[in-house]
C-alpha cells in the first residue's frame, strides 16, 4: 500500500505540472486558430509537421527511455554507467541524424509536401534531435526523484514558447507559420543549455551493456513506432488520401483543433506514465506488486471516465476556445476522448511484457492496432474525411488494448477488478447518454442539469472507492461529530 501512496504522490507532482503545462500549451490552439483561419490551412501545416516530428521522436529515442529505467533498477548494473552509456548512444544517433538531414534537407521537405518551405522542416528536425537527447536527462531526473527541476524545465519551455507566440501572433498581429517553428527551436535550445549540469558521462561507455540494452530496446522501438503511428498516421496520410487536395489542409486543421479539446485525457495519461514507469520497475521486486497494479488500473479508469464526463458535459463552453469556423469538427471530441482512454489502459497493460522482458508482444499488439487504423483511414477518408480519422484511432486502440489484456492474462495474470470497472463504465455511459439525449434549449439550465449528472458520478466514486472517512481533514471533522 505504501507503494501505491508513492505512486499517487508522484502522479500528483507530475500530474499538476502536466495538466497546467498542457493547459498553457493548449493556449497555442486558439492563438493559431485566430491568426490562421480554418480555410487558410495554416494550422493544418503545423499539424502535419508536428505529426512527422512525433514519429521521428520515437525513432530517435528507440526505446532507450524505458530501457534506462529497466537497467538502472537492476541490482547487477551500476546506475551511473547505465546513464552515461544511454546518453552517449542517444546523443550520437541524434547528432548523426541532424547532419544527414541538413545535407538532404530539400528532398526531405519535398517528400513531406513542404518543398516550398524547407526550413519549416529544417527547424523541426533540429528540435526533434534535441528533444530525443533531452529525454534521457529528463528520465534521469525522474529516476533520482527530482520532480521540481523536471517540472520547472518543462514549464519554462511551455511558458516561454507561449509568450513568444502570443507576442507575434496576437500583439503584433502576425500570421506567418514560420515563426511557430522558430519559437519552438529557440525554446528547445535554451532548455538544452539548462540541462547541461545534469549530463554525466563519468560512467563511460560500456559496449557490452549497450548491446544488452539494444537487444531489450529494439522491440520497444517497433512498439513505439506502431504506437505513435496510431496517433499521427491519420494526419500524415490525410493529405495523400483526401480527394480534394486544396481542402485537405483546412479539413486537417479543423480535425486537429477540435481533437485538442480532448487534451485532458492525454494529460492524465501522460502524468500517470511519468510516475508509473519508474514506479513499476522499482516495485517489480515486491511480493504484492500485482495487487498494486490492479488498483492503479482501476483508479486510472475511474478518473479518466470522470474527465470524459466533465469535458463532454461542458463542451458548450469549451468550444469557445476555438473560432466558430472550427465548430463543425466538435463531433470528433467524444470519439477521440474514448480512444485516449483506450490508449491509457493499453499503456497500463503494457507493463506485463516489459517486466518479463518479452517486449516483442507490444510490437505485435501495436502493429495490429496500427494496421486497423491505417485500413480504416484508407477506406473511409475519401468519403468521410476527418471522421474516419477519429474512428480509425478508436478502433486501433481498442484492438491493441483487448489483445494486450487477453494475452497478458495468460502470460502474466493480474486480477483486475473487472466488476467494479464495468460498473463505473456502465454508469458513465448512462449519464453521458442522458446528458446528450435530454434536450434543454436554455444553456444555463442545460449546464445545471449536466452538472447534477456529474455530481452523481462523483458521489458514486466517494461512496464506493473514496470514503470520506479516509480523506485527511474531512475524517477529523467526521470523528468530532
Amino acid at each position: 500500500m505504501a507503494g501505491l501512496k508513492s505512486l499517487v504522490k508522484d502522479t500528483a507532482l507530475y500530474g499538476v505540472s502536466s495538466i497546467i503545462g498542457r493547459f498553457l500549451n493548449y493556449l497555442l490552439v486558439p492563438i493559431y486558430a485566430t491568426a490562421m483561419s480554418a480555410a487558410s490551412g495554416g494550422y493544418g501545416i503545423i499539424t502535419v509537421v508536428y505529426a512527422w516530428t512525433a514519429l521521428l521522436m520515437v525513432i530517435l529515442t528507440y526505446g532507450m527511455e524505458t530501457t534506462f529505467f529497466r537497467f538502472v533498477n537492476k541490482e547487477t548494473e551500476v546506475p551511473e554507467k547505465v546513464y552515461s552509456t544511454v546518453l552517449i548512444m542517444v546523443g550520437s544517433t541524434s547528432l548523426l541524424f541532424v547532419v544527414c538531414c541538413m545535407l538532404f534537407l530539400h528532398p526531405i521537405a519535398v517528400m513531406m509536401g513542404f518543398g516550398d518551405h524547407p526550413w519549416y522542416v529544417g527547424m523541426m528536425l533540429l528540435v526533434v534531435a534535441m528533444d530525443a537527447f533531452q529525454c534521457i536527462p529528463f528520465a534521469y531526473l525522474r529516476y533520482k526523484k527530482r520532480p521540481i527541476k523536471f517540472v520547472t524545465l518543462k514549464m519554462f519551455f511551455i511558458v516561454l514558447n507561449i509568450l513568444l507566440n502570443l507576442t507575434y501572433y496576437v500583439i503584433m498581429g502576425g500570421s506567418d507559420v514560420f515563426y511557430a517553428f522558430l519559437f519552438n527551436l529557440i525554446c528547445t535550445t535554451i532548455v538544452m543549455v539548462l540541462l547541461i549540469p545534469d549530463l554525466r558521462f563519468r560512467g563511460g561507455f560500456d559496449k557490452a551493456l549497450a548491446k544488452k540494452m539494444l537487444n531489450y530496446s529494439y522491440p520497444i522501438l517497433i512498439l513505439g513506432v506502431a504506437g505513435i503511428l496510431n496517433q499521427v498516421a491519420d494526419k500524415i496520410m490525410f493529405g495523400y488520401i483526401y480527394p480534394d487536395h486544396d481542402k485537405a489542409e483546412s479539413q486537417l486543421a479543423v480535425y486537429s483543433a477540435c481533437s485538442k479539446i480532448a487534451m485532458i485525457m492525454a494529460m492524465l495519461t501522460q502524468a500517470f506514465r511519468y510516475a508509473y514507469e519508474p514506479f513499476v520497475f522499482g516495485a517489480s521486486r515486491d511480493k504484492d506488486n500485482k495487487e498494486v497494479y490492479a488498483k492503479a488500473m482501476k483508479y486510472f479508469i475511474i478518473f479518466t471516465l470522470l474527465a470524459f464526463l466533465t469535458v463532454m458535459f461542458y463542451l458548450d463552453i469549451l468550444k469557445f476556445i476555438l473560432e466558430p469556423d472550427y465548430w463543425g469538427g466538435l463531433r470528433v471530441v467524444p470519439i477521440v476522448m474514448v480512444a485516449e482512454i483506450f490508449m491509457g489502459i493499453y499503456f497500463n497493460l503494457s507493463f506485463w511484457y516489459k517486466l518479463i522482458d518479452q517486449t516483442k508482444w507490444g510490437a505485435y499488439f501495436s502493429f495490429t492496432g496500427c494496421a486497423v487504423l491505417v485500413l480504416i483511414n484508407i477506406l473511409f477518408i475519401p468519403e468521410y474525411g476527418y471522421m474516419a480519422c477519429a474512428w480509425g484511432g478508436f478502433a486501433g486502440y481498442a484492438v491493441a488494448m483487448l489483445l494486450s489484456y487477453f494475452v497478458g492474462q495468460k502470460k502474466y495474470p493480474i486480477n483486475y477488478d473487472l466488476r467494479a470497472i464495468g460498473l463505473y463504465v456502465g454508469l458513465a455511459m448512462i449519464l453521458y447518454a442522458i446528458g446528450e439525449w435530454v434536450s434543454i434549449s436554455n444553456l444555463v439550465l442545460r449546464l445545471t442539469f449536466r452538472t447534477l449528472l456529474l455530481l452523481l458520478f462523483i458521489a458514486y466514486i466517494i461512496k464506493t472507492d473514496l470514503p470520506l472517512s479516509q480523506i485527511p481533514v474531512i475524517n477529523r471533522f467526521i470523528k468530532k461529530k
